[in-house]
């Protein structure tokens, strides 16, 4: 690699130290990085506000920004502690209880819509239920980053990897529902067993909390009945135009940013208000993060790695498959997934071609996606989902911290890709 390329290795590893120990915040460490990359000429203007593999996804951004107003004007209604007490009633007040139903409501959303905009729905309810019942909100947030992650894998629309997965291998939603849903239930079981035995410390009953919150009328709750129609029935619309997205052929952001503009419109709330409830430091890293991982993209580094490791494997397809699962899951976890997907799908299209669109070496699309998705899981960077869940965790005082995070993580992303391992070799190559 060119000294350049080495310069960004340097300047990406130096900025992520500083985003998983703290020493400073994280966005400014991500802001630092993508300066840096700037300077030494690793990435450029063109390249981080333009590329769309090696520059600020806006797609993500916009997505994030529309999603995160209709969520506040939502705020408004008092919908969220109607939610809140109605799961607690339903888990009457068990916490393990209560973290599976969030937890498996959050998987089957992240597979419906996309991951980002479940956890910025799921969250606000999540944390309004762990205050009545006194329980630390922490667990209950990486529990569903992590289920969005896990349940968005096994549709094409669930994960924004899988959608350039889908584009580059010719693959359609139902060959995501075949090949990547069925494992992705047993994941979810399994998962639902680690957080039993992860978060056991956390999941305490209090029998009078439990009680008191079962005396509730969730009813009482609702403060404005008019605002909250015009919300559901804004959101019911943004919600329809995400799944319809093939039909329709509107990017999600922008439908949200249509879905957002909208609401302001129609209810009484303030432009003032509704941006107000936007959490900007986690747009901002974002932003940030992109363009680091941009320079990496850039200077040659993530094609160099994915490149490497075509060559290491090819003509073997047991170790392309292993191989690939293995170092797209490391690789996740350190950057985030969608330009890591974007550089390694000509590679893995590559070594298709020349194995033979058939059999195992067709499999490697689902390895790739499997590692990319699960992998996710590993860091509080890994995954899009992670980042949004700890800056709302960060806006309500409650913050979590990268290791905090990671250390749940990476228990979870070992256990997840080892169980695809047999999977993979009974269906493709057994």
């Amino acid at each position: 690699m060119s000294t350049l390329a080495w310069l960004s290795v340097a300047v990406f590893l130096i900025a992520y130290v500083f985003i998983a120990t703290e020493r400073i915040h994280r966005v400014a460490a991500a802001l630092g990085g993508a300066g840096i990359m700037l300077l030494i000429h690793a990435s450029d203007a063109k390249a981080a506000f333009f590329s769309p593999h090696a520059g600020i996804d806006w797609n993500v951004i916009f997505l994030l920004l529309g999603m995160m107003v209709i969520v506040g004007v939502l705020k408004e209604t008092g919908v969220f502690e109607y939610l809140a007490i109605w799961a607690a009633k339903r888990a009457r007040g068990r916490p393990f209880r209560l973290m599976a139903l969030l937890v498996v409501i959050t998987a089957i959303a992240s597979a419906l819509l996309d991951n980002v905009t479940t956890v910025l729905l799921i969250a606000p309810v999540t944390i309004l239920v762990c205050e009545r019942l006194a329980l630390a909100p922490a667990p209950f947030l990486i529990a569903e980053a992590m289920a969005s992650n896990i349940g968005g894998a096994a549709t094409l629309v669930g994960d924004p990897p899988n959608i350039i997965i889908a584009s580059r291998g010719g693959l359609t939603f139902n060959d995501f529902l075949v090949h990547m849903a069925p494992m992705i239930v047993i994941l979810m079981v399994v998962f639902l067993a680690l957080c039993r035995l992860i978060f056991a410390r956390y999941l305490k009953y209090d029998a009078e909390l439990a009680s008191a919150v079962m005396s509730l009328d969730e009813r009482e709750a609702l403060a404005d009945r008019r605002l909250l129609v015009q919300s559901l029935a804004v959101l019911a619309l943004v919600m329809a135009a995400f799944v319809l997205h093939p039909v329709l052929h509107y990017e999600p952001s922008v439908v949200a940013l249509l879905g957002a503009g909208a609401l302001v419109a129609v209810t009484k709330i303030t432009t003032t208000r509704a941006l107000s409830e936007v959490e900007w430091p986690t747009l901002v890293f974002f932003a940030g993060l992109f363009v680091m991982v941009g320079g990496l993209v850039e200077t040659g580094v993530i094609d160099r790695l994915s490149h490497v490791a075509g060559d290491a494997t090819a003509g073997r397809p047991e170790a392309a498959m292993f191989g690939l699962l293995g170092v797209s899951a490391v690789l996740s976890a350190i950057v985030d997934n969608i330009p890591y997907v974007a550089t390694m799908s000509p590679v893995v299209e590559e070594v298709i071609q020349v194995e033979g669109a058939r059999g195992p070496a067709r499999a490697l699309w689902w390895a790739l996606a499997f590692g990319a998705d699960l992998g996710g899981n590993a860091t509080a960077v890994g995954a899009a989902a992670n980042v949004v869940v700890l800056g709302v965790a960060a806006r309500n005082r409650t913050p979590i911290s990268f290791w905090q995070f990671t250390r749940y993580g990476l228990v979870v992303t070992v256990v997840t890709v080892a169980l695809v391992v047999p999977y993979l070799w009974l269906r493709y190559l057994a």
